[in-house]
């Protein structure tokens, strides 16, 4: 089988470290996992960076320090993995799905001005399969509104706008390392921020609401355990020193795949000339009138594993009964994009020529 993506990290790269984190005995809150925010803040350009147990906890994390509740409402990329909008449900205010360009997956700053409502608490903009096409319009949009933004990046770590790494544009930037992801430890997140007043809230946050009092810690409010073990943070670190060049190497793969599939009726996610996507996810929409369902399934039985790109949120059962609420183009790429293998030692020629043999073209 062709995997969508394998780990850029092998045992034989961490071995001496694991072993010196058995022997420490530290296996929480040790030396790796303070090096770890370290090297992201200096990767990203942030002032601030927290570990996170995922991209879904730092979501939270971040919501939960803007006091976000019942009867504020939060507007949310609609094209993403469902997890962007159960945040915002699960803290009880309303998402407000902002609607996404079929060329760059992402929604735009017009989109966010007609989503916007006096009761908008929060904008979640999504990096859509690591592309962060836009982001600076819709951050322009909330600085002029006073909405703060938060950034899903949860697939962008290695990607930028205009020189600006994904991580220092808005007011927070949330993180996976989550085994589909560029950078892996299994499961694991992280948030980066600029704000000094947005990273003491988290720093209290993300230590079950205490804060250093004569000596001793005093609970100043409800908090979280995110922590990420040593073992993890120190597999992160290793891969960090390598994501530049992992970035090269896939953008130069789906490059490869352009000029096989393009001429077929394909089409690549797009980007803006000042945009570099990392590439987390090489993703096309297939010609018309292709059965993606279809092909995905022959795909599978030819040892090739596909996927849709993501999901509309608003057409997940629960917020499509609840709100009604459906967003058309986010629908559409649903329905017409197609993830593939993308990580060394993929065949992009051969996984091209199982596509077109399956199509008959």
């Amino acid at each position: 089988m062709i995997r969508l993506i394998k780990p850029y990290i092998e045992f034989s790269d961490v071995e001496d470290e694991f072993r010196g984190i058995f022997e420490s005995g530290i296996f929480t809150r040790g030396e790796y996992s303070v090096a770890l925010p370290e090297r992201l803040s200096a990767y990203t350009g942030a002032k601030h960076a927290f570990n996170a147990t995922s991209a879904t906890t730092a979501l939270s994390a971040c919501l939960a320090a803007l006091n976000i509740g019942a009867g504020d409402e939060v507007v949310v990329s609609d094209f993403s993995f469902p997890a962007t909008v159960n945040v915002v449900e699960a803290c009880g205010a309303r998402p407000v799905f902002a609607d996404v360009s079929r060329s760059t997956y992402n929604t735009t700053a017009d989109e966010l001005e007609r989503k916007i409502t006096p009761r908008t608490r929060a904008v979640i903009f999504v990096c859509a399969l690591g592309n962060p096409d836009g982001i600076e319009g819709v951050d322009a949009v909330c600085k002029k509104r006073g909405v703060p933004l938060i950034v899903d990046a949860a697939c962008a770590l290695g990607s930028k706008s205009n020189g600006i790494p994904v991580g220092a544009i808005g007011d927070f930037t949330c993180f996976s390392f989550h085994p589909r992801k560029l950078l892996t430890s299994g499961e694991g997140g992280a948030i980066t921020t600029d704000d000094d007043a947005y990273a003491d809230t988290l720093r209290v946050k993300l230590a079950h609401g205490a804060g250093a009092s004569s000596g001793k810690m005093e609970f100043v409010t409800y908090g979280y355990n995110y922590r990420l073990p040593e073992l993890q943070c120190v597999m992160l670190i290793k891969q960090l020193e390598a994501l530049d060049e992992i970035v090269g190497r896939r953008i130069a793969q789906q490059e490869s795949y352009r000029g096989l599939l393009e001429p077929r009726g394909f089409t690549a996610q797009r980007h803006g000339a000042g945009v570099l996507h990392n590439m987390q996810s090489v993703v096309f929409t297939v010609p018309d009138g292709t059965d993606r369902d279809g092909l995905v399934a022959q795909l599978r039985e030819r040892g090739v594993e596909t996927t849709l790109g993501t999901y509309c949120q608003s057409a997940c059962r629960y917020y499509r009964e609840k709100y009604g609420d459906v967003q058309p183009h986010s629908l559409w790429l649903e329905r017409n994009t197609l993830t593939l293998p993308c990580h060394d030692g993929v065949d992009a020629e051969a996984v091209a020529e199982a596509i077109t043999g399956i199509l008959g073209q």
